[in-house]
């Protein structure tokens, strides 16, 4: 019989409906029932993504669990203060790299500090069989990813067992940390820039920067709606899944998006006019790692990215943002992909190539008025 676990442990901070409204956040509680239940498990709650299988074969995605919210009301359990936040991420994890892409672009990186993983999944734990984000032992073993100086922990696993001893669930990045308080203020990516996105502009170097304009908001979310469900998760729906059905419905489904992106980016320089704005930094991380990864890897080759000249040359487009190319770290995402799943890449091979060159001229300047 499967249980499932519903936490009882406090993860939110009591807040006002005014921060979730602001920030454009519907407020949900820590799990989505209708998700779990789809969800056959070995242990009370999945600790990887490779656990969220449906009994159909289909990967479930079960939701974030830790969601308080950063406000800039200085009374507010979690006021935006600089030094006082750091960023753990991992330059392979798409979800991590863009909460990463918006410290750099709205000049946050100074005020809100940041450490990288190891790319390759590791034991956690010698009591049991759990992979995960670790961290290295010395900042020389692997470059860009750096050791926990902040915390002293080895594993991104303790983290969560030290914000919370009755913590069950997966253990992900980002994680975003209160230094003060020592805890898991967040760890849901779409909360995190949506807060670094308004709630530092006293501190950012980059406040007039608004990457989720009121007047816009409306477009963004459908326009996210279609991005996540069809492409940033459905790359992992086609890798996942474990059966022929919900693969064959994945990636219809990730090629009518991209084809629904071509056509829109053949129109305008962005997703959402002539614009940057939060669905195309989220798009961005997704499509950087098409290529090099997902059309291997996770079996999205009906069409390389390659092979769609708008998209294509949006991607070099956003790439060349001052700040975002330094999120991008190529080798550690292969290294990544391949060596951290064996259930799809038993022998951890990484493939050469293609190489893409994204710091390439491309022509989205067409559109510039």
């Amino acid at each position: 019989m499967i249980r499932y676990k519903f936490f009882t442990f406090s993860l939110y901070s009591p807040q006002t409906p005014s921060i979730y409204t602001a920030l454009g956040i519907k407020k949900q509680r820590h799990t989505v029932l209708s998700n779990l239940q789809q969800v056959s498990l070995k242990t009370e709650m999945a600790r990887s993504a490779l656990d969220e299988m449906s009994a159909t074969g289909a990967f479930v995605r079960t939701p974030s669990t830790f969601r308080n919210l950063i406000s800039r009301d200085p009374n507010s359990r979690f006021p935006a203060e600089s030094g006082r936040y750091h960023l753990y991420v991992s330059y392979a994890c798409p979800w991590a790299s863009r909460c990463l892409a918006y410290l750099k672009i709205k000049g946050l990186d100074k005020a809100i500090s940041f450490s990288s993983v190891n790319p390759i999944w590791g034991r956690t734990k010698e009591a049991d069989e759990h992979m995960g984000w670790v961290f290295p032992a010395s900042d020389t073993e692997e470059p860009g990813a750096e050791p926990d100086t902040l915390n002293g922990t080895k594993n991104v696993r303790e983290l969560y067992e030290l914000a919370s001893t009755n913590y069950s669930g997966k253990y992900t990045v980002p994680v975003l940390w209160d230094k003060k308080q020592k805890t898991i203020v967040n760890n849901e990516s779409a909360e995190i820039i949506r807060m670094f996105n308004t709630e530092f502009n006293d501190i950012a170097e980059n406040a007039e920067v608004d990457l989720y304009p009121p007047h816009l908001q409306t477009q963004i979310d459908e326009v996210n709606d279609l991005i996540y469900e069809a492409i940033n998760n459905g790359v992992y729906k086609c890798g996942f899944a474990k059966k022929q059905e919900p693969y064959d419905e994945a990636v219809t489904k990730l090629y009518e998006a991209l084809d629904k992106c071509e056509e829109i980016l053949s129109k305008q320089r962005y997703l959402c006019g002539e614009t940057l704005t939060e669905a195309d930094i989220r798009l961005f991380v997704t499509l950087i790692r098409f290529d090099e990864v997902y059309a291997v890897h996770f079996k999205c080759n009906k069409r390389l990215l390659r092979e769609y000249p708008n998209i294509f040359n949006y991607t070099k487009d956003i790439f060349q943002i001052p700040g975002v190319s330094s999120t991008v770290h190529m080798e550690q995402i292969k290294k990544h992909y391949y060596g951290s799943h064996p259930t799809i890449n038993p022998f951890g091979i990484v493939p050469h190539g293609p190489n893409i060159d994204y710091s390439a001229p491309h022509d989205r300047a067409r559109f510039s008025k």
